[in-house]
């Protein structure tokens, strides 16, 4: 944000990889307004060259006086470079402002510039009873129509949706971006956990593969014919090795994911899915929707399943950052401690 006297004459956010970073779109807003303004960040502006030019030396050309920043930039190729160019220059630069939230806000960043594997956010929706479901297995809708907009926000701000085929075989998802204030959705790259490529080619994501990143997460069980005949409908496909179960080993399809820049994933699978990645502590973020009502049943699903902890003692712990209503429902944020 630029701000000239008590006037913001530009504002900016970071889109996507490979775009212009806030800080330039803050100054292109801007325009010469920016001479002799103030330029407030969250995070350090980078000093090197990467997908986009250096964001240090076009805050200099844009005359900026004075930089307020959160936090430093956690990347080794930034690290206080891009500070101490603008120092260096004459700018003041005051860092540590509200820091605590910047980090916050920044944590998908900092855990993928420093581990080299996203962000995993796990959202699940339920009744007050922790039902996703029906003993029928009913679950159209659980919750309001406010927190499913929301969630279509939360998939234009994440790099991947990810589900299991359980959910692709019971609620034919699309898996895109439809909230109507959105006017141009950036979709998240779609992806199905499918261990025995169960996925059907005339569900509605294999039908829109070609209009929608998709990928398919499979293992080495898969049929070779099958593989052939998605990717003839632009769906790609990645075999990826198999745990003791035969399920697809989701660390190293994270580790994969990570590998093409994918900085952030937004878990919305079942009740297999969920426990699966708890277990192998790739989860960083909850986002529990609870819906005001009550299912009830013992044979009615849970958010989580497999076989559960034994003791209270060993139940995964949770940081609970923000509860907030969302229309009749409830929105939990916790953070998983330790996650990995």
């Amino acid at each position: 944000m630029v701000v000239r006297g008590k006037t913001i004459v530009g504002r900016g956010y970071h889109h996507r990889a490979g775009e212009a970073h806030a800080e330039i779109l803050a100054l292109r807003e801007a325009g010469t307004s920016a001479q002799g303004a103030t330029l407030y960040l969250n995070l350090e502006p980078c000093d090197h060259y990467g997908k986009t030019p250096p964001c240090s030396r076009e805050i200099l050309r844009a005359g900026i006086r004075r930089v307020v920043a959160g936090m430093k930039d956690p990347n080794p190729l930034v690290a206080g470079r891009g500070f101490r160019r603008l120092r260096k220059a004459g700018i003041r630069v005051d860092v540590g402002i509200l820091e605590k939230e910047c980090q916050e806000l920044n944590a998908p960043f900092r855990k993928f510039i420093t581990t080299g594997k996203p962000f995993v956010f796990l959202k699940m929706a339920a009744s007050l009873d922790g039902k996703v479901a029906t003993r029928t297995g009913h679950s159209r809708w659980i919750t309001s129509e406010v927190s499913r907009n929301y969630v279509h926000h939360l998939r234009q701000d994440v790099d991947a949706v990810m589900v299991g085929i359980g959910t692709v075989l019971k609620d034919d998802p699309l898996l895109t971006v439809r909230a109507p204030e959105i006017n141009r959705p950036q979709h998240p790259l779609r992806i199905v956990v499918d261990s025995r490529l169960r996925i059907p080619l005339a569900c509605r994501l294999v039908r829109t593969a070609g209009q929608y990143p998709t990928l398919v997460a499979t293992t080495p069980a898969a049929s070779s014919s099958k593989i052939k005949r998605l990717m003839s409908a632009k769906v790609r496909v990645w075999v990826v090795a198999n745990d003791a179960s035969g399920r697809v080993k989701l660390k190293t399809l994270m580790t994969r994911l990570g590998r093409r820049d994918t900085v952030s994933v937004l878990l919305e699978g079942g009740p297999t899915l969920n426990f699966s990645a708890l277990r192998e502590r790739l989860v960083d973020r909850l986002l529990i929707f609870l819906a005001a009502r009550i299912i009830g049943g013992q044979k009615a699903p849970s958010m989580i399943g497999g076989e559960g902890v034994p003791r209270i003692q060993n139940a995964r712990p949770v940081r609970i950052l923000n509860v907030r209503r969302l229309g009749p429902d409830l929105l939990i944020e916790g953070a998983m401690a330790k996650a990995e």
